[in-house]
């Protein structure tokens, strides 16, 4: 579920080298009901991004203190123009999901078309009206939500990471069991399989023939075996 976000969570970096015109964009934005940061160079609002002039990306030690979700920039500064800060910021890879915004006092169309192609949200012609100001909500609105996706998927990976040494182990000791059982299993069968062996060479042993027990047993009864004999005996008669 998205929670509703109020125009107060949103923080706006307004850069211009003007003091008046730096005046009237944050009494603009503070109107909205934005959180208003204003500073008057390039070089600054890299710093308060916690982005060197000389780096792609934010040091740990640098970041800025506050969340800045939309920059908005006077195109002609001395130094670092508009375009250059809108360019390290594109080129950054921690800061280039931040909107920006360019004012300029000149409609030059190959200028702003520069500015857009760079990846400039709107381009701005001074002064600065309540109505411009009005335009920026939906683009705050929608790099908030996108921050929160990205986060929201960054917790399921982080989870998903955590969980996986635990499904391994489990998935170990499965399968460990599952060998065993299968070790056991074919032991018991090797000794089913082994028991009709023995079985049939004791069947295919030979056994005595009952003819030659027939024979014996005659042998034994034979007249002359269990006849006395009475030669060399004179009879007597009365």
């Amino acid at each position: 579920m998205v929670m509703a976000t109020t125009d107060s969570q949103f923080h706006v970096l307004a850069v211009d080298d003007s003091l008046i015109d730096r005046k009237l964009i944050e009494r603009l934005l503070k109107t909205s009901s934005y959180q208003v940061t204003t500073v008057d160079s390039g070089s600054k609002a890299l710093e308060f991004l916690g982005l060197q002039e000389n780096q792609q990306s934010v040091s740990p030690d640098n970041h800025q203190e506050a969340e800045v979700n939309l920059v908005i920039t006077d195109y002609c500064m001395p130094g670092m123009t508009g375009y250059d800060l809108l360019k390290k910021i594109k080129e950054s890879a921690s800061l280039r999901n931040i909107p920006v915004v360019i004012m300029s006092s000149e409609n030059v169309p190959s200028r702003i078309s520069r500015c857009l192609e760079e990846g400039a949200e709107e381009f701005f012609l001074k002064p600065v009206r309540l109505s411009d100001v009005n335009k920026l909500r939906p683009h705050m609105m929608k790099t908030k939500l996108r921050n929160q996706d990205m986060s929201e998927k960054q917790g399921e990976s982080d989870f998903l990471q955590q969980e996986s040494p635990e499904t391994s182990s489990s998935s170990s000791s499965s399968s460990s069991s599952s060998l065993s059982s299968s070790s056991s299993s074919s032991g018991k069968s090797d000794f089913v399989e082994s028991q009709p062996q023995d079985q049939e060479q004791n069947q295919s042993q030979p056994q005595p023939n009952n003819s030659n027990k027939r024979k014996s047993v005659e042998e034994g009864l034979s007249p002359d075996r269990t006849r006395p004999r009475y030669n060399g005996l004179t009879v007597m008669s009365n």
